[in-house]
């Protein structure tokens, strides 16, 4: 649209037209012809015309007769000029050409500007209503949130599907009713509220749960605000006048369950962090207290049976204790995964004795279920159709043990554990919600809280296998299904669980790049989806190891540990195995006591990773550029191995002295 309004003149005589040109030249953009045909053809090309200012008595076509055909393309204003009086031509041709207005011939200078300001203006503004009822009425149609808007008395006057059905019906059936009288009568306390502070305050935004006839619940997100007449009106200033509003109304659900996702991811993240440094501390603890339990029993002459059953005692602690370390560190970071082409069905077709076994003898201190436990593994994907999954199998063995115990300890009567197994495939990232498997998942137990999705919300396009334990207990609260991965949660009873068993199994399933997800719902009972990826290039298994050779005597070692009971302890091991040792409290001293003992170096170095100031992984790089081809051996408490090389060798602590030894005899063979 120009700047100036357009104006088309028509009239057959050219003097006419340039009379008519030089009274309106200065103040529009003029287009002219002597031909109403012709005058059809521009409005055709210029839908940007405003006024048309046409002759009456043409011997081609009247003017009347012209403007009739351009109503069919053109929605100029029209003004009709004529030189006859006859009253009643003119109002033929008011009612065939919806002309605006018309004059006489000849015309009055400002009179007839005025009517072609007042035309002009009047189209414009008919465009602009138009424009703004097409937009309104696209947003109606197309936004996907509910959206209405009320009249002064808070009656709906446009409403759209989405807002309608909200309230269970269709839009005719809500227009001119007010929101009160389709609300729920349970709601109504609510909505007063928010129109008060609406009204207060210009504008109110409103999150209300809605329970589901599931069980369930559907967060929806209301926002209402005043549209008032003078913008720059101070909320509230009159709040005796009434005016017009607006409601949205948002279905917030997924954006609530992604919230409480990403919430949960970073909660896991932090507490695994707090394990593996918490593992770490205790695992240096556990290798001084379980060496100094072996040392103290290899010393000196033959132990008393009551010193002896007093040792073995504190070692079985000790090593109970180490356990339970390793079930953090997996928690943290699951570690010594060998990741191979699995088959799952046969897996748990293997494991269905043991798994009745295990949840029986479970149950045989309690008293006796009035119905007999049973596992059924009917539910697995056809022979042919489970490709394999990339996974530890033991691993998977361990934690499928897990789930089915808690699944008999979920079901004091007795009854079924349902194991199953499909094939999915994840299409695409799902941002804003679980991901969608295809085909789609049957969830049994309603659309309770998915607990174990990672920080991104998904998991990542592919194939993948869906392996489901399914009980018919107890079921959980969402409060309890809200913190089942915590490490040490349980709702066990004391000495029956640690709280770490689930928490392991997160660890793994997403260390191998799958995921869980749950859902329960109280007296109906849970079902855990382990999604576990497609082996995409199943590889040649590789052959086994060759055997360790057998660990040398005699040689001299250095012991670097930043930890004295430790460094103590490998010490002693070491002695005890016939070796000499040097001992060194860190990277930096390390180095300092091979300076010293030069052109003589250690045979071995037996270094701890993490260290203040100089870590293990520095200082043997110093070493071996020093010194290379000496054989370095790495102790460590973490479940990762950090920057270490990919052919380092690493002991883990807590570790015995038959273990020192045989990764002695790896590094000395190497």
């Amino acid at each position: 649209m120009t700047a100036r309004p357009v104006v088309l003149l028509v009239d057959d005589e050219p003097e006419i037209l340039v009379a008519l040109t030089d009274l309106l030249e200065d103040s529009f953009t003029i287009l002219s012809t002597t031909s109403p045909a012709e005058a059809l053809d521009i409005l055709a090309r210029r839908p940007d015309v405003d006024v048309i200012v046409s002759d009456q008595r043409m011997p081609e076509m009247g003017g009347d007769v012209m403007l009739a055909r351009a109503r069919a393309f053109c929605d100029a204003q029209a003004i009709l000029l004529t030189g006859y009086a006859d009253i009643g031509a003119v109002a033929a041709a008011l009612n065939q050409g919806r002309i605006s207005f018309y004059s006489h011939k000849p015309w009055d200078g400002d009179a007839l500007r005025a009517m072609i300001v007042q035309a002009a203006h009047r189209h414009r503004l008919e465009g602009e209503l138009h424009t703004e009822r097409m937009l309104l009425h696209g947003l109606l149609r197309n936004l996907r949130s509910g959206l209405a808007f009320k009249d002064p008395q808070g009656r709906f006057i446009r409403i759209n599907r989405q807002a309608a059905a909200f309230y269970g019906r269709d839009e005719a059936a809500c227009l001119g009713q007010r929101e009160e009288d389709l609300t729920d009568p349970a709601q109504l306390p609510a909505l007063r509220a928010a129109e008060a502070r609406m009204a207060a305050e210009g504008k109110d935004e409103d999150v209300i749960a809605f329970p589901t006839p599931g069980g369930g619940t559907v967060w929806r997100e209301f926002t209402r605000a005043r549209l008032d007449a003078n913008p720059g009106a101070t909320p509230g200033a009159n709040p005796g006048v009434g005016s017009h509003s607006v409601l949205i109304n948002r279905d917030i659900t997924r954006q609530r369950e992604m919230e409480a996702r990403l919430r949960q991811a970073e909660k896991m993240q932090a507490l695994g962090t707090m394990a593996g440094g918490i593992a770490h501390d205790f695992n240096n603890l556990l290798t001084a207290v379980m060496g100094s339990l072996e040392l103290a029993a290899d010393t000196g002459p033959p132990l008393d049976s009551r010193t002896a059953r007093l040792l073995d005692n504190a070692m079985a602690a000790a090593r109970r204790g180490a356990d339970l370390t390793r079930r953090l560190l997996n928690f943290s970071r699951p570690r010594d995964l060998s990741l191979q082409p699995v088959d799952v069905n046969a897996l748990l077709r293997n494991m269905r004795d043991l798994l009745m076994q295990a949840v029986t003898a479970r149950r045989r201190d309690g008293a006796a279920p009035r119905m007999p436990f049973a596992i059924d593994v009917g539910g697995l994907a056809p022979d042919g159709t489970l490709p394999p999954a990339r996974t530890d199998a033991g691993q998977l063995e361990l934690a499928l043990l897990n789930l089915c115990i808690n699944a008999g300890d979920a079901m004091p009567d007795g009854g079924t554990i349902a194991l199953s197994t499909r094939p999915i495939h994840i299409d695409g990232p799902h941002i804003d919600g679980p991901p969608v498997d295809n085909p789609p998942v049957d969830t049994p137990h309603g659309d309770g809280p998915r607990i174990g999705d990672s920080a991104r919300g998904d998991l990542a396009p592919g194939p993948y296998v869906v392996v489901s334990v399914a009980d018919q207990g107890t079921g959980m609260s969402p409060e309890t299904l809200a913190r089942i991965f915590e490490p040490f949660f349980t709702t066990k009873d004391v000495g029956r669980g640690t709280g770490l068993g689930l928490s392991m199994i997160y660890g793994f399933i997403r260390h191998v790049g799958g995921d869980v997800r749950v859902s329960s719902t109280l007296g109906q009972g849970t079902r855990v989806d382990l999604y576990l990826p497609v082996q995409q290039d199943a590889a040649t298994p590789a052959p086994p190891p060759p055997p360790d050779p057998p660990a040398p005597r005699g040689l001299l070692a250095l012991v670097v540990d930043d930890e004295d009971a430790v460094r103590a302890v490998t010490a002693g091991f070491l002695r005890g195995m016939g070796h000499r040792t040097i001992e060194a409290t860190g990277g930096e001293a390390a180095l300092s006591r091979l300076s010293d003992m030069e052109p003589d170096i250690p045979d071995l170095v037996v270094m701890d990773v993490m260290m203040p100031r100089m870590g293990g992984e520095e200082a043997a790089r110093r070493i071996r550029a020093r010194y290379p081809g000496t054989p370095i051996l790495f102790l460590t408490g973490y479940a990762d191995n950090a920057d270490l090389p990919a052919d380092a060798l690493i002991l883990r602590k807590p570790f015995t002295q038959a273990e020192l030894s045989e990764y002695i005899a790896r590094a000395i063979g190497s």
